[in-house]
């Protein structure tokens, strides 16, 4: 039986934890199970600490590539030409299938973390400890295990919910919209346990707090289509007064801008190979590859993208790396198996080869893109969220203050690009505020997501491959569906 396919059955039953004293610097526990752990309050920020570390593996990362961008019109596969094509070119034309590599590993993942937030959010509560600290690991935990099935639902819709680490041998799936309220009373707990952002001190930065749970749950609302929700919340960041825009754009997902003014939850890491030692290679996988070498070069971003920028808009060359760039001083040659052009049979250029800047690190190695913080939720995203809850709610005029705040910040002070939006017709309010999302926004994971919630994607991503009332969703893994002996059943297009 395939180990990595026992996620949900049977491993869930271990824990295997490791965890950290300093929230980054990993330190492997051994084979502690819950019999006998967690039992002390240092064994509760342990096993709270364990639960960040899912976030850092690779194949959390849905399922280690960002398959969601690659799904989008935002960007292409990339690397050479050759490079992973039998497994991330399928993902490019909505070819895959129920055997494609990484989606086993991405469900696996999100499930090992669901396991260590169970093991918090039983155990935890039972530990004699300071009450206040108690509180507020539970409530990461819950936060943690609603980002989690949060993944989960838009992946795959009805998914098994387990919510126990002694779950029955056979699990079924569960209704999506089953799934979508146990992540609201997830959040509703969380916002009632955790603090604010400020209330971290600099050992801590990086823990979920309420304001993170609250653009969360605003999240989770606009997926549900239930505006005055998301209003409501998405209004409780912002009146929260603790965070802001910064005010350099490049700085909202760069090294200046780690934990600061914008974040409302990141993924913290250091620059070390491995997410065991506290790196992440979510930007390795994307990073510039040849010269300088900094990674695989995966998730190119698309010429649609590049072309569907207004003139003069500084986002452009904040997010996308050219061939002859000169970055920290150093030149961007890129990679010499990969054409600098691909043409189609027309001699149409179709690509070219660039990079993902967001995911860029100052330094000297491929190590150093494993200390990229990737930003889950930021400031500018819950803006833009208020927006359109407050336009489908018929308050254009509120929604375009929001709109036009992340506007302002993009243009960096210069009035003569990026004017104020003054659309007050609904429908084509919302479809300035889709795409200001995604030029904010791009190659964050957000795209294809937001294309699937908004309905457009049918239009946008059909002539890529998309097939409506499929490609909604992605495959269970089929490794999984064999070791469930029939009790989960494929989703409808792909059986």
């Amino acid at each position: 039986m395939n180990t990595t396919a026992k996620i949900i059955i049977l491993s869930i039953m271990v824990l295997p934890f490791a965890a950290c004293e300093d929230f980054l610097d990993i330190k492997p526990q051994g084979q502690l199970t819950q019999e006998v752990f967690p039992t002390t309050e240092s064994d509760a920020i342990l096993a709270t600490n364990a639960i960040y570390t899912t976030l850092r593996e690779w194949h959390y990362h849905s399922g280690g590539y960002p398959i969601l961008d690659i799904m989008s019109d935002d960007s292409h596969k990339g690397s050479n030409p050759n490079d992973q094509l039998p497994t991330l070119g399928p993902y490019d034309t909505f070819d895959h299938t129920a055997t494609q590599d990484g989606l086993d590993r991405w469900w696996s993942t999100l499930y090992e973390g669901i396991k260590r937030t169970n093991t918090v959010i039983e155990k935890v509560p039972l530990i004699d400890m300071n009450t206040s600290l108690r509180d507020r690991l539970t409530g990461e935990a819950h936060f943690v295990r609603a980002l989690l099935y949060f993944d989960l639902v838009r992946a795959w819709g009805d998914v098994p919910l387990v919510t126990t680490n002694e779950p029955p041998l056979k699990l079924h799936r569960t209704s999506a919209d089953s799934i979508y309220q146990f992540i609201i009373d997830d959040l509703s707990d969380a916002i009632d346990m955790l603090p604010e952002k400020s209330g971290y001190d600099d050992n801590n930065l990086g823990r979920a707090a309420k304001g993170a749970a609250y653009a969360l749950l605003a999240k989770v609302y606009l997926f549900m289509h239930d505006y005055e929700n998301a209003e409501f919340h998405a209004l409780e960041v912002i009146d929260s007064d603790e965070y802001d825009l910064e005010p350099v754009f490049a700085d909202a997902n760069g090294q200046k801008g780690e934990h600061g003014i914008e974040s409302v939850f990141e993924i913290g890491a250091l620059s070390v190979a491995g997410g065991s030692n506290g790196g992440n290679q979510y930007a390795n996988t994307q990073g510039v590859r040849g010269t300088p070498n900094r990674g695989w070069g995966f998730n190119r971003p698309s010429l649609d993208l590049q072309n569907s920028f207004e003139v003069g808009d500084p986002r452009l060359d904040a997010t996308v790396i050219f061939l002859g760039e000169v970055i920290d001083g150093i030149e961007i040659l890129g990679d010499g198996t990969t054409p600098d052009e691909i043409l189609d049979d027309q001699e149409n250029v179709i690509e070219i080869e660039c990079y993902n800047q967001k995911v860029w690190i100052p330094g000297n190695s491929t190590d150093t893109q494993f200390g990229h913080n990737r930003r889950i939720l930021r400031y500018a995203d819950v803006l833009l969220m208020a927006a359109e809850a407050l336009n489908e709610n018929n308050k254009p005029g509120q929604a375009r203050i929001y709109l036009n705040m992340v506007r302002e910040r993009a243009r960096e002070g210069n009035g003569a690009i990026l004017p104020d939006i003054t659309e007050t017709d609904k429908d084509l309010l919302r479809d300035l505020i889709i795409e200001e999302r995604r030029h904010e926004l791009a190659l964050e994971g957000h795209r294809f997501w937001d294309l699937v919630r908004t309905g457009k994607a049918p239009e946008v991503l059909g002539p890529l491959g998309f097939t409506e009332g499929k490609n909604e969703l992605l495959p269970v893994p089929q490794t999984e569906l064999d070791i469930s002996q029939g009790s989960l059943k494929q989703n409808p297009e792909y059986e």
